[in-house]
Parts: structure tokens; C-alpha cells; sequence
């Protein structure tokens, strides 16, 4: 009679567990790093519930957008930006909508009212990122390209906070979907995001300024300058 009963259990980590025929008791669970991680309904939801948020849908038959109740020149960026970015974690409709489409109508006509904001985006943007969601995740990131392009020095104001929102980037940096048509759906639109973690990276270091390539190194140490190609 064989002394190892075959199938036998061992714990997790140790040698027997390595042998053919070896079941792991309770093994240990996954870490769930890539794993969605869902956001509560935000402070812009429930403003723009409450219609404390100057903005309302503009159907269109090119395409719904939404039209502005005040001037962009009387807006309290202060305020409404950052309230803004932070809608950027919301899924559901319209609200996802209005805060990208919002974000990205204030960035094309904030000028220079745009670069002192530039602190108080940074916990909305970790924010977004960290739900780890892929629609909110390629919204977000598309925002941080237009961000960093909207003003002078934005991009190197965004520099000192590299380390608060590249961590996810360093993650899902090779996070490509790769099977067939997908991909080539996912390229046309943009929302591969692998894909636009380069792009990002890159839009990064042509607008961060000086310290910006070794500031993004530290962070995703794959990355390869886009300067010296």
C-alpha cells in the first residue's frame, strides 16, 4: 500500500504542495489587484439631483451635449472643477456623461484659472483610477491628457503628484485586451488601456518639463522615454 494517498491535501507554501497530485487546503485568497472596486454615488450626482450644478442635456441629433447655464468666465473654477472631476467616478447614466463632457468643456476655456485649481484635482483623479473600473479608468486618463495640454506649466504642476496617481498606472500598464476584433475595436475608440497608460506617460513627460521622465521612471520602471526616439 502507497504511504502518500494520492490527492492528498496539504496547506499553501509548503513543499508537498508543489507535488503531482497534491490538493492545497484552503489556499490562499487572490489578491484582487485588478479586481473593480465600485464607488459610492458622488457629491456631483447629488448636486446635479439637487440642481446645484448650471448645466442641463442639449439633445442634438450629431449627438447629445450639454449646454451651459452660466458663462464660462463667471464660473467658480475653484469649486466646480474639482466637483467635476470628481463626477469622473461615476458609471451610471447621464451623470458619467455630464462630468466627462463637463471636465472637458471647462479644461477648453479655463486658461489661466485652470493651473491654481491644479491641487485640488489630484484625491478626484486617484479617485477614478483606483476603481480599477475600465470605463472610467480610459475617461480618466483621456482627461489627464487634455489636463496637461489646457495651460501653461499644468503638466509640470502635475509633476509632485506622480507618485499619488501612477501607481495604477505602473499595474495595468500591460493590461491590453488581446483577443481578435477586440483589440481593434478597443484601438479605434481608444479604451484599450494599456494603450492609452502610454499615451498618457507620454503626453506626461512632453508637457511635465525637466523632471518629469525620471519622476515617471520611479513609478513605472518599464517605461522608455518618448524623447529620445
Amino acid at each position: 500500500m502507497s504511504r502518500h494517498r494520492e490527492g492528498s491535501q496539504t496547506r499553501a507554501f509548503r513543499t508537498k504542495a508543489t507535488r503531482k497530485n497534491s490538493a492545497v487546503a484552503d489556499p490562499p485568497p487572490s489578491a484582487g489587484a485588478f479586481r473593480e472596486r465600485p464607488s459610492k454615488p458622488t457629491n456631483f450626482r447629488k448636486l446635479y439631483e439637487s440642481r446645484d450644478i448650471p448645466i442641463q442635456m442639449e439633445y442634438d441629433p450629431r449627438g447629445n451635449t450639454i449646454r451651459w447655464k452660466v458663462e464660462f468666465e463667471k464660473l467658480d473654477y475653484h469649486h466646480y472643477l474639482p466637483l467635476f472631476f470628481e463626477g469622473l467616478c461615476e458609471t451610471v447614466a447621464p451623470y458619467n456623461f455630464y462630468a466627462s463632457k463637463g471636465v472637458h468643456d471647462m479644461l477648453d476655456n479655463g486658461g489661466p484659472r485652470i493651473l491654481p485649481v491644479v491641487p485640488q484635482l489630484i484625491i478626484p483623479i486617484r479617485n477614478a483610477l483606483n476603481t480599477r473600473n475600465h470605463d472610467v479608468m480610459c475617461t480618466t486618463m483621456k482627461v489627464l491628457q487634455h489636463l496637461v495640454k489646457s495651460g501653461d506649466q499644468v503638466g509640470e504642476a502635475l509633476v509632485p503628484y506622480f507618485r499619488q496617481i501612477l501607481r495604477v498606472f505602473s499595474m495595468f500598464k500591460n493590461k491590453n485586451i488581446n483577443t481578435g476584433d477586440a483589440i481593434v475595436y478597443g484601438q479605434q475608440r481608444r479604451e484599450n488601456i494599456g494603450d492609452l497608460i502610454q499615451e498618457t506617460l507620454e503626453t506626461f513627460e512632453r508637457y511635465g518639463g525637466k523632471d518629469s521622465f525620471i519622476n515617471i521612471k520611479y513609478m513605472v520602471p518599464t517605461y522608455q522615454s518618448c524623447m529620445t526616439r
